[in-house]
């Protein structure tokens, strides 16, 4: 998978997530929306070479965004937004991408986690638990993203593991494949730490 910073930059291959950070501080959620399609918008016309007017972005059903227009792209797009930097993924399969602040003074919600992953956090040293359990759960959310249920799926129904700094697996007893995404760690102009996670479905 490809990381990407800046809405110029194209991706040679797919997937691709690019990870902007906009400056912007939007006060709701009708802003934050508008705040990732624009930016999804600019990206997508920048990988497709096309103006910014062509590219048009729908819904489905269940609220995952969709890439209506051009016709025939045949992409799969995820939006995420935290702290005024937009994610967006492109793949030619479903794709799931998401985005946590790490908050040191919060503790982790061991409750709605799965109990391997539960564990996981209480194992390690109390000052790297915010960090763990960021990425634990953008891994969480990129992956319901990409199934489209969003979290109507319980969280504690599945685990995901933390297999390096930049890589994470999925074990679902409702998908028997191999699932495996990428994990990112990345500061948000000096002010704050941010993991974004990403998974792409078979």
């Amino acid at each position: 998978m490809i990381w990407l910073t800046s809405p110029d930059m194209t991706a040679a291959t797919l997937p691709a997530a690019w990870l902007i950070a906009t400056g912007a501080q939007p006060g709701n959620l009708t802003e934050r929306s508008h705040l990732r399609r624009e930016t999804a918008r600019g990206v997508i016309a920048q990988q497709l070479g096309l103006p910014v007017k062509a590219v048009t972005i729908g819904h489905d059903q269940k609220g995952r965004p969709l890439l209506t227009g051009p016709d025939g792209a045949g992409l799969h797009l995820s939006l995420a937004t935290r702290a005024g930097l937009v994610a967006v993924a492109l793949a030619r399969r479903p794709v799931g991408i998401d985005v946590e602040r790490v908050d040191a003074a919060a503790a982790a919600p061991l409750e709605v986690l799965h109990p391997q992953e539960a564990a996981m956090l209480r194992g390690l040293p109390e000052d790297t638990r915010p960090l763990a359990f960021a990425r634990l759960w953008a891994a969480k959310e990129a992956y319901v993203k990409a199934l489209g249920t969003g979290f109507l799926r319980a969280p504690e129904s599945f685990a995901v593991t933390l297999l390096a700094a930049d890589r994470f697996a999925v074990a679902d007893p409702f998908n028997a494949g191999a699932i495996e995404g990428a994990v990112r760690t990345i500061e948000n102009g000096g002010q704050e730490i941010l993991a974004a996670a990403m998974v792409v479905l078979d």
